[in-house]
């Protein structure tokens, strides 16, 4: 017998494509089967706080039984650990903001626990719960990204530039695009005042890369900076180039520090057209150009792309001047949770 390891022996023609398929049903088999349990958690916490709900109303049992019942559940179910006092108050709360069934199992009933701890304590308005909760299940957002969108009300910016993009794009592109930019973008990462300049923004931008394309979105590529055109012979330079993957199309973004003119936008027209001719390629969809200034005129930016045929944006930038609180990268404490859930029900 041959003592050549098994992994170093010959395989059959076409094993290794089998191979690749078995590996990828399983992967799908398993996060199934992970979303399942998930699910199933979730719907959990959901009935047992229903529960606590109706038996609060009905029998009017206060505080103290939920102390009560998690220790009884802690000594009945002791490998599991979410059975706390405070995790059965977020339970109560949880089934308080969700009485419709339906919504749990087919909304948040698809997002980790801890996420929906995250909507419960941040957001007070059930429409906008589940707004975040769609987007997360839909772009795969950790706990701390959901929190950092919510912080700076990334759902309530989105598809909020003036653009002329129903005119200029046809359907569902137009619709797509408007909703790829937001206004205003949070540049507040950057540590800059709000004096700063273009050259200085757009440097910081580069340096922080990471970070600016988490706020401008899912499909935003970066290309370049300072992405070099040459038309007849004279070099113009674009600020920043990217590429969305989704519209499948370059991005030309310019900044101004200042307020918006309207002659901004025929530099930035020119822009596009160049890119259009001298850098898309035939399977690219037009180009579309975002104009990010300190501060805009709705009205004004309104007039000034009515008579645009190329598809552009206008919208503002936020620096220090809208600095939030510290960004929580946890949860809230317990003692937190309680005042803010449980406090009433003592």
């Amino acid at each position: 017998m041959s003592d050549q390891p098994v992994s170093l022996t010959p395989t059959p023609p076409g094993y290794a494509d089998w191979l690749a398929d078995l590996k990828t049903r399983i992967h799908s088999a398993q996060q199934r089967a992970t979303l399942a349990v998930n699910r199933e958690l979730v719907l959990l916490y959901w009935q047992i706080g229903r529960d606590i709900l109706a038996r609060q109303a009905e029998e009017g049992w206060g505080a103290k039984v939920i102390e009560r019942l998690a220790h009884d559940l802690r000594t009945a179910f002791p490998e599991m650990k979410g059975f706390s006092r405070a995790n059965l108050m977020y339970m109560r709360a949880f089934a308080e903001a969700w009485p419709d069934a339906e919504i749990v199992q087919q909304a948040v009933g698809q997002l980790p626990w801890g996420h929906n701890l995250v909507l419960l304590s941040r957001l007070k308005d059930a429409q906008q719960r589940l707004a975040y909760a769609q987007s997360a299940i839909t772009h795969g957002w950790s706990r701390n990204v959901l929190n950092i969108h919510i912080e700076t009300q990334l759902l309530e910016r989105t598809g909020k530039a003036v653009t002329n993009f129903d005119v200029s794009l046809p359907k569902p592109q137009s619709d797509l695009a408007r909703e790829s930019l937001k206004d205003p973008y949070r540049l507040d990462f950057l540590g800059l005042s709000k004096e700063a300049g273009e050259r200085e923004i757009e440097n910081a931008l580069v340096k922080h890369v990471t970070e600016f394309l988490l706020e401008l979105g899912a499909g935003f590529a970066f290309v370049g900076r300072q992405v070099l055109l040459n038309v007849g012979g004279d070099e113009f330079f674009i600020d920043l180039l990217f590429y969305h993957l989704k519209l499948r199309c370059y991005v030309v973004i310019e900044l101004k520090s200042g307020k918006f003119k309207p002659e901004h936008l025929g530099q930035l027209g020119f822009y596009l057209t160049t890119v259009d001719r001298q850098v898309k390629n035939e399977h690219d969809k037009p180009t579309i150009g975002l104009l990010l200034c300190k501060s805009k005129n709705k009205v004004v930016a309104e007039y000034a792309l009515g008579d645009k045929t190329q598809p552009m944006g206008i919208a503002e930038y936020k620096l220090l001047e809208s600095l939030p609180e510290e960004l929580q990268s946890n949860l809230p404490s317990i003692e937190q949770i309680e005042r803010e859930l449980g406090g009433e029900h003592e």
